[in-house]
């Protein structure tokens, strides 16, 4: 989400000059004036934060705050890398380099040629690939699988993670140097906790936006929902607030904020503390299923629990492939 803040806070869903936020706290406001710093000087940036609040939205956003932003953006995830393809993947190959290898490749940093890189998840990166990424920091130029001499590269390197790089260098598992190349400017984007005082204008922006994609009214928050849901910890951060009000409109219900307990409804966190990927199809059939049980197939009061209408919970039935069985009432018991 952006903001607007030289015309009075207005939201936006589009792209916007370097004065344009995240939020208005005086957090979001620091990591502005940084990232107009970068945009001038093009220098390497590392993001850190926790899951969820936003990293890859500021690399964006310092891209096209910058001379590079008619250029292209490429986000790579490096937990998600092939490790055996990794290094053909970053730098390219020439034809024959391995078996399949049946012509050249330029690999994501030349193809990002004149524009932006974004590292996300840095902290992933093998220590073997991570020496490799240091001399395209050093010598701004990759060398590609089969090549025997480098290539030169004009890119602007940004990196992402969600862990501490400082205590991966002390366990061994990130290389001292390769931080140290990365944060010329270390932008610390805080956790949603840290900055309630954003919530209100997050949970407008996606109440604007679900309501839109789903054809419903726009749900406005009242002052003691809307205490609640600035006084909850939210450990996915903005992207677990997205799919709370995602999933409330989806199911056609009120949005409330996750309780320890699981119930009915309600977005669960992993151990690790990611959120999962929803399927809300699937999580809409999980929840309505769930509330069944408890009700023991009432569906009146199974629509009661998920605060949905009778009919509401009639028509979500009739929409789940097969239908749901229920005991011992009829389509006029659901409509009491």
């Amino acid at each position: 989400m952006v903001i607007d803040q030289s015309d009075g806070g207005r939201i936006s869903t589009t792209a916007g000059p370097s004065n344009w936020v995240l939020g208005s706290s005086a957090a979001m406001r620091r990591i502005a004036k940084s990232i107009e710093r970068a945009a001038e000087v093009e220098c390497t940036v590392l993001i850190c934060g926790e899951t969820g609040t936003g990293k890859e939205l500021w690399a964006r956003l310092l891209h096209r705050s910058g001379p590079r932003k008619m250029r292209s953006f490429i986000p790579v995830n490096c937990a998600a890398l092939t490790p055996s393809l990794a290094e053909s993947q970053l730098f390219g190959h020439e034809k024959g380099a391995f078996t399949g290898a049946n012509g050249r490749a330029l690999g994501i940093f030349r193809a990002a040629e004149g524009g932006m890189v974004f590292l996300d998840e840095i902290g992933e990166m093998p220590l073997e690939l991570q020496a490799k990424l240091l001399r395209v920091l050093q010598q701004r130029e990759v060398l590609p699988v089969g090549a025997n001499e480098p290539v030169p590269i004009d890119v602007q390197i940004v990196a992402a993670t969600n862990r501490d790089l400082e205590a991966e260098v002390e366990k061994g598992t990130f290389r001292e140097d390769l931080l140290y190349r990365l944060n010329m400017i270390e932008l610390r984007v805080p956790a949603l906790r840290e900055r309630a005082e954003d919530i209100p204008t997050y949970i407008e922006f996606f109440a604007q936006r679900f309501a839109e994609r789903y054809r419903l009214p726009l749900w406005t928050p009242s002052a003691e929902a809307l205490a609640e849901f600035c006084s909850f910890d939210w450990p996915g951060n903005v992207r677990q607030l997205e799919h709370v009000i995602e999933q409330a409109y989806v199911l056609q219900m009120e949005p409330r904020v996750p309780t320890k307990g699981a119930r009915p409804g309600s977005t669960t966190q992993t151990a690790s503390g990611r959120l999962p990927c929803l399927d809300l199809a699937k999580l809409r059939e999980q929840a309505i299923r769930e509330a069944l049980q408890v009700t023991r197939g009432h569906k009146a009061k199974a629509a009661k629990l998920l605060g949905v209408h009778a009919n509401t919970m009639t028509r979500l039935l009739k929409e789940i492939e097969g239908g749901i069985e229920t005991e011992g009432e009829s389509d006029a018991d659901a409509a009491e």
